[in-house]
């Protein structure tokens, strides 16, 4: 196979899920490796993200210098296919390359690659640099300019009347029910389609989480809105003879009664968007809208970041600039202390007012 076009391949493992190879030895190993201990999902990206790198620099992992990951940066913010010296874009070139974020996304799977490789035995050093040396770097050891620059953007999240819309253009009870998972519970994608029968606590009102991201499991609670749906649903929609213990499967056509997929659910609420009218609802949108509404409403962070499975409290601070309310208010409260400060010998003794 040539290493100018390596062929992403997909095939089904023993037990159903998407096996991604590219048909070359390393790579292949790496992928296998991951299969342990990432989701599919994961490793059919990282299979991506590997096939696009070695397709650029067009050299087996062996030859791999940090020229050519640098290089391979370059190509992929202009659009550019080679690694060649590669020239300023001009406003009329035309060419567009990804975002920086799935720039950075693709380093990391890089790295983590020749590190497997290094940790093997099979290359002596990663050639993928940590940063770029700085004058700085003798007092500041290991901290170099970063090879990608990113702007952290705030998630988009749904305001209650367009909550209310999306809502009433679900077709199915099913639908009401994984939208209020989200919405109402903040659960992913993933981890709606994955619950099980058994994990609904119907009396607690809360949900088992088997297998959070990272693998992380948890128990959260979750409104009536969803319960409610959910009984309606598996009292007069969802197959007896369903062949799986997923609680979401399909309703009709030749998978009926199989659990649904991805592309289900996101065609689910796609169809509901544009029946509703929104320019924007995601399933992680909805998720966003539920914890910045919860944080909002005055539940500690700390309870958010066990509601939302955030392994990190800092991936949980995105809430304190998403809840209006919360920044609002601890910006009047800072205000009046400020003026106070700023303006207090300004005030006229005799009783007029200052000029």
């Amino acid at each position: 196979m040539s290493l100018l076009d390596p062929c992403l391949i997909r095939s089904r493992g023993p037990s159903g899920q998407v096996v991604a190879r590219l048909g070359m030895p390393l790579v292949d190993d790496y992928l296998e490796f991951l299969e342990g201990r990432c989701r599919p999902n994961t490793v059919l990206a990282a299979a991506y993200d590997l096939r696009v790198f070695f397709a650029v620099v067009a050299k087996p992992a062996h030859e791999v210098r940090a020229g050519d990951v640098l290089g391979f940066i370059t190509a992929q913010r202009t659009g550019r296919t080679s690694t060649e010296a590669l020239q300023p874009v001009g406003e009329d070139d035309g060419t567009v390359g990804v975002s920086m974020s799935t720039v950075a996304r693709r380093l990391s799977i890089i790295s983590g690659f020749f590190a497997y490789l290094q940790a093997r035995g099979d290359i002596t050093a990663n050639p993928v640099p940590r940063g770029l040396p700085t004058r700085r770097e003798r007092s500041r050891a290991g901290q170099g300019v970063p090879l990608t620059r990113r702007t952290r953007r705030l998630p988009r999240i749904l305001t209650p009347l367009e909550v209310d819309q999306l809502t009433a253009a679900l077709r199915t009870h099913r639908d009401r029910a994984m939208v209020a998972a989200m919405v109402f519970g903040g659960l992913r994608r993933c981890e709606v389609l994955g619950l099980r029968l058994e994990d609904l606590r119907v009396a607690e009102r809360r949900v088992f989480i088997a297998d959070g991201k990272g693998g992380h499991q948890r128990l959260v609670p979750v409104s009536s809105r969803f319960f409610a749906a959910l009984a309606a649903y598996l009292d007069t929609e969802r197959p007896a003879d369903a062949d799986t213990d997923r609680v979401f499967v399909v309703l009709k056509g030749p998978t009926r009664g199989r659990a649904l997929s991805v592309r289900g659910l996101d065609e689910v609420l796609a169809g509901a968007k544009r029946r509703a009218g929104l320019a924007h609802a995601t399933c992680h949108e909805l998720r966003h809208t539920c914890l910045t509404r919860l944080r909002e409403a005055g539940m500690a962070l700390e309870a958010v970041q066990a509601q939302a499975g955030h392994a990190s409290i800092e991936s949980t601070r995105i809430y304190l600039h998403l809840a209006d309310d919360w920044l609002s208010a601890q910006y009047r409260k800072a205000a009046e202390v400020l003026d106070a400060q700023l303006y207090a010998g300004h005030q006229d003794t005799t009783g007029g007012s200052a000029r």
